[in-house]
C-alpha cells in the first residue's frame, strides 16, 4: 500500500484508544515487508515496536508516533503519523545499515488517555537499548506545511480531568431546609475555580487554567431536592510543580465549599499528562538536522496547552518532541471538520528521517 493509501484506509477503520487492533495488524503487514532485524506485537495492548540493529551497547534511536482515534473518529492526525511512520520503515528497508546504531521505531497505542506511552515503558522492550535519544512528533495545524516546529523547554503543557462527587441527603422538594443540596457549592466551586485561570497568552511555568467539563447535579424529579452531585474539570499547566500546586488549591476550594455546607467529598484523577519537558541540548540538534536536511523549521515560545503521554517516556529517556505543520488554514485538532492532509506524509517523513540521518552519523559510539 502506499502512504496515503494506508492513511485514508486507517482512517475509515478508526480504533479509539484501546481498541486499536485493526491499525495493529496493518502496521504488523506494513512493516513486515521492512525486514526488521526485531518485530515485537501486542506490545502494551495493541503497539508495535520495530528495531533495526540487534547490538545491546551500540548507541540507539527511537522514533515514536501514535495511533489511535477519538471516539469521534482520527480527528487528531494519529492516522497520518502512522502513514509517515510506516514510510520512514520504507525508506530504512531501503537504506544502507547504520554502522554501530539502533533505530526503533515505536508505534504507540492509548495516547488520547495517556496509558499507551507507560504501557510500552513497562513492557521492557526499551530498556535493554543504549538509547541516546527518543523522538516525537505530532502535525500541528495553523503552521505552514512540513515546517518543523520547536521548543527548548517545555512542548505540552501537564493536564488532568478531576472529578468531584459531593454528597449530601436529598428531601422532599417542598422542605429543602430538611436536606443537604449541593447546588450552592457547586456555583462556589465554578465561580472560585474561574478565578484560578490565567491569561491565555501567558507563557511562563506558572500559567495554570481549569476547564469546566461536566456538572451532574440531582435527578429529572421535580418533587426532590437534589442531594448528590459530581463537578468535573480539566486542569493544565505548563509545569509539572505549577500542577501539583493546582490540584491542592482545587482540592482546598472543595473542601472549604463542602465543609460549609455539611457536604462529604470524594474526588478521581483521570486521563492524567506529565508536563513534555524537552531536553535543551536535543533539541539544539534538531536544530542541525533541520539544516543540514533543509528542514524548514521555526521555535515556539508558548508550550502547547493540550498534553502528550510522550512526557512519560522523557521520564527514563533523553529526548524531545517536535511539531509538523499541516497547514495554516488546517482546522484545529480534535475539530468535527479536521482531517489529517495527505500532503504531509512525505514532507513529514523526509523530516523524520533526517533526523535519523543526523543521528547516526553525529553521535559518538564512545
Amino acid at each position: 500500500m502506499t502512504p496515503i493509501n494506508i492513511r485514508q484506509t486507517l482512517h475509515q477503520h478508526p480504533g479509539i484508544s484501546g481498541d486499536e487492533h485493526y491499525a495493529h495488524d496493518l502496521i504488523v503487514k506494513e512493516i513486515t515487508t521492512c525486514h526488521p532485524d526485531e518485530l515485537h506485537t501486542h506490545v502494551g495492548g495493541f503497539g508495535v515496536v520495530a528495531i533495526w540493529g540487534t547490538n545491546f551497547s551500540n548507541p540507539s534511536i527511537a522514533i515514536r508516533c501514535d495511533i489511535d482515534a477519538l471516539p469521534i473518529g482520527h480527528r487528531c492526525g494519529h492516522d497520518g503519523h502512522t502513514a509517515i511512520l510506516l514510510q520512514v520503515a520504507k525508506e530504512l528497508a531501503q537504506h544502507e545499515p547504520y554502522h554501530k546504531r539502533n533505530i526503533i521505531l515505536i508505534f504507540q497505542p492509548e495516547e488520547e488517555t495517556g496509558a499507551g506511552a507507560q504501557k510500552i515503558i513497562n513492557s521492557g522492550i526499551l530498556q535493554p537499548y543504549n538509547i541516546q535519544t527518543i523522538f516525537g512528533f505530532h502535525n500541528l495545524p495553523g503552521f505552514p506545511l512540513g515546517t518543523a516546529v520547536l521548543n527548548y523547554h517545555t512542548f505540552a503543557a501537564a493536564s488532568t480531568g478531576i472529578i468531584y462527587r459531593l454528597e449530601g441527603r436529598s428531601t422532599h422538594a417542598s422542605t429543602p431546609e430538611k436536606g443537604i443540596n449541593p447546588g450552592l457549592a457547586v456555583a462556589e466551586i465554578i465561580k472560585e475555580f474561574d478565578r484560578l485561570n490565567s491569561s491565555p497568552d501567558k507563557i511562563g511555568d506558572d500559567f495554570r487554567q481549569c476547564t469546566l467539563i461536566c456538572v451532574h447535579l440531582g435527578d429529572e424529579t421535580f418533587g426532590t431536592s437534589a442531594g448528590a452531585a459530581e463537578v468535573m474539570y480539566t486542569l493544565r499547566a505548563f509545569s509539572n510543580t505549577t500542577m501539583h500546586q493546582l490540584i491542592a488549591e482545587t482540592n482546598n476550594i472543595v473542601a472549604l465549599a463542602a465543609a460549609r455546607r455539611g457536604l462529604k467529598v470524594s474526588s478521581t484523577l483521570r486521563d492524567t499528562f506529565r508536563a513534555t519537558q524537552n531536553t535543551s541540548f536535543l533539541v539544539e540538534k534538531l536544530e542541525e538536522a533541520f539544516e543540514q536536511g533543509g528542514i524548514p523549521y521555526r521555535h515556539n515560545l508558548i508550550p502547547f496547552r493540550w498534553s502528550e503521554d510522550f512526557s512519560n517516556y522523557l521520564t527514563v529517556f533523553p529526548g524531545a518532541m517536535f511539531g509538523i505543520g499541516s497547514g495554516e488554514s488546517q482546522p484545529e485538532l480534535h475539530h468535527p471538520d479536521y482531517v489529517f492532509p495527505d500532503s504531509l506524509i512525505t514532507p513529514a517523513a523526509n523530516t523524520v528521517m533526517a533526523v535519523i540521518d543526523h543521528f547516526c552519523k553525529n553521535i559518538s559510539t564512545d
